[in-house]
């Protein structure tokens, strides 16, 4: 295209609060510490990210006994389970928790439903290491539920309460809970507030600049990144083209081919660099007109642990 292509640029997008914290932990400790700094699991699912701090001098790691004993362990956004956080103080590690304080709500609520004698339905998918921590937390007493036929299966003798994983959408959710009472009756449904509220913002102005008119929709992130995988899905389930691209490389011809107007976004863990980068790119593949879709302001902020907090 030479020109006249439009370019809807989602808002919110990029950073949320709980990432936004996780990287200011791991920078704090940098400055206060030095190099090395542990991190078991990437502090975010973005490599673009991770590269960043590994330059600074922070280590990744996919398990706390990696880490040498007396060193610093940041545990990652994710949350982990309780086994994770008693094995690394066993082993003399300096714990710091950089757990999303919007996930550990959801730790919260699994530990007061098990024990008070319900059965912890968990909706999520069963591989994202969020879903993994949560699980941890009562996992006799916890079931991962993903379909609405899984639902339908469900049988059990207990009360049941229902949670989620943070970076589903309400509409992932919905059609599984629904499922869980019909098939069980009366239960707890989950907390509105379990989606996180930044998921569902960039969601909806997914769902926005489908609405406006766009028919292929860009978003920023890693393929290990929930949060950036649902924002596809939402967008095809709309009727629009959608695909994951990583904000560094360039923009294949053939898949801007044939569209007017494109929506660009990017997930909860992708820093706004790579979207500025991307709308650079696209703007010298002739769609150079570039307006903001607005859903929602965010001003949540979330305070530091005591451990990098300034007096």
């Amino acid at each position: 295209m030479n020109g006249g292509g439009r370019v809807l640029l989602a808002a919110p997008r990029s950073f949320c609060a709980g990432v936004d914290r996780a990287i200011e932990i791991v920078e704090r400790l940098l400055e206060q510490h030095g190099a090395p700094v542990y991190v078991r699991h990437q502090i975010v699912h973005n490599e673009h990210v991770v590269r960043r701090l590994e330059r600074l001098g922070a280590v990744f790691v996919e398990h706390e006994s990696e880490i040498p004993e007396g060193e610093i362990c940041v545990l990652s956004a994710h949350g982990v389970a309780p086994s994770v956080k008693a094995n690394a103080e066993a082993r003399g590690l300096r714990v710091v928790d950089a757990t999303c304080p919007l996930v550990n709500k959801v730790h919260a609520e699994a530990r007061t439903y098990a024990d008070s004698g319900h059965l912890v339905a968990l909706v999520g998918h069963k591989n994202p290491v969020e879903v993994i921590g949560t699980l941890g937390e009562r996992p006799d007493s916890t079931v991962v539920i993903e379909s609405p036929e899984q639902a339908r299966a469900l049988q059990t003798d207990k009360p049941v309460a229902v949670i989620t994983q943070t970076t589903l959408s309400l509409d992932d959710v919905a059609p599984i809970v629904d499922a869980l009472e019909d098939s069980l009756g009366s239960l707890r449904r989950p907390h509105a507030d379990d989606i996180c509220y930044a998921t569902q913002n960039r969601q909806d102005a997914v769902k926005e600049m489908v609405t406006q008119g766009a028919t292929l929709i860009l978003v920023i992130g890693s393929e290990t990144s929930s949060n950036a995988q649902r924002l596809v899905e939402v967008a095809q389930a709309m009727g629009a083209e959608a695909t994951l691209v990583d904000g560094e490389s360039r923009l294949e011809g053939e898949l801007l081919n044939g569209h007017e107007v494109i929506g660009l976004t990017a997930g909860a863990s992708t820093p706004e660099e790579l979207v500025r980068a991307t709308a650079e790119r696209l703007a010298g593949s002739g769609y150079d007109t570039l307006e903001e879709i607005t859903v929602a302001r965010e001003d949540v902020h979330f305070r530091l642990p005591r451990e990098v907090a300034r007096a």
